[in-house]
């Protein structure tokens, strides 16, 4: 986004980057910029909520999306410059909406700009890749991360990288939602920690207001780290927590671990439309304690 705006702005600093005082700037921080469009899933949008009847919004880029964009292009840009499409995350396009996109990357309008955002380029049509100039945005270096998460006001900035695998605006994201998602994650780790105290059937009933896709990456990084004490020694997402993962490391079996991981995988992929997601964490918290409490060494 950012990106965009400084394309956008009418007064550019040195460098390029945008004012965020000037006339366009502002029409980009209100969402009516004319000369710009967001294109994401429904699911993505600030606006979006479950319509009156129950259909939850899609998660996919549609080809209706993509050809809303014909009238778009053959307009003129309102201050004379660029006009800019941000297509995030890119590889959430459908196929049909892939191939309307690349008839516009063929015959593109003058001084229109497409910028795709995807963390997974691999996804994408390689006709689409091929009209396309490659900018790659690593992950800022954990100091550089933790300093910007300190100067937003996050107390804990160090562990809250750790929980968002040390991607800065993830954990900005984590820090925002920790108010209303703080205790039953908190909770979640008491739990799972002490597997032969562990009450399933509680802990599943406390989470099931939580996002279910949410609740899996959880015991995913928690698994993460039980493999990786166990075979490296070395804890990534809780090292707060490093002690009690390497003692319960310990106690389980290399495979019965990928065989859970496989289990959550196969989750992760249906958790956007669990038929109930209390049982869901039933299952998935009694595959735990049974891998925890009967798996070999």
């Amino acid at each position: 986004m950012n990106v965009a705006q400084s394309l956008l702005c009418g007064q550019p600093q040195d460098g390029g980057w945008f004012c965020d005082s000037c006339p366009s700037c502002h029409w980009f921080r209100q969402q009516t910029h004319p000369d710009f469009r967001l294109i994401q899933p429904d699911a993505l949008s600030a606006q979006e909520e479950e319509k009156e009847s129950g259909k939850k919004p899609a998660r996919q880029i549609s080809v209706d999306q993509i050809r809303a964009l014909a009238d778009f292009s053959n307009l003129s840009a309102h201050q004379g410059g660029f006009r800019v499409v941000l297509i995030h995350p890119a590889e959430t396009m459908n196929a049909n909406a892939a191939n309307a996109l690349l008839k516009t990357l063929e015959e593109p309008s003058g001084r229109m700009l497409f910028i795709l955002v995807t963390h997974k380029p691999q996804q994408l049509p390689p006709t689409i890749l091929s009209r396309c100039l490659a900018l790659a945005a690593p992950l800022p270096s954990p100091e550089a991360s933790a300093a910007w998460l300190k100067q937003r006001g996050m107390s804990d900035p160090a562990a809250l990288l750790a929980q968002a695998g040390f991607a800065p605006l993830q954990a900005a994201r984590l820090a925002e939602e920790a108010e209303e998602g703080a205790g039953e994650y908190h909770r979640f780790l008491q739990e799972i920690g002490r597997p032969a105290q562990l009450d399933v059937f509680a802990l599943a009933e406390q989470l099931q207001r939580t996002e279910p896709a949410r609740v899996i990456h959880w015991l995913q990084q928690w698994c993460y780290d039980l493999g990786s004490a166990k075979l490296a020694g070395k804890v990534l997402y809780h090292p707060e927590l490093a002690d009690i993962i390497g003692n319960l490391a310990g106690k389980i079996g290399v495979f019965d671990l990928l065989r859970y991981q496989k289990e959550l995988l196969v989750a992760r992929r249906e958790a956007a439309h669990p038929l109930n997601p209390k049982l869901l964490f039933e299952s998935l918290l009694l595959s735990y304690r049974h891998m925890m409490l009967g798996g070999a060494a």
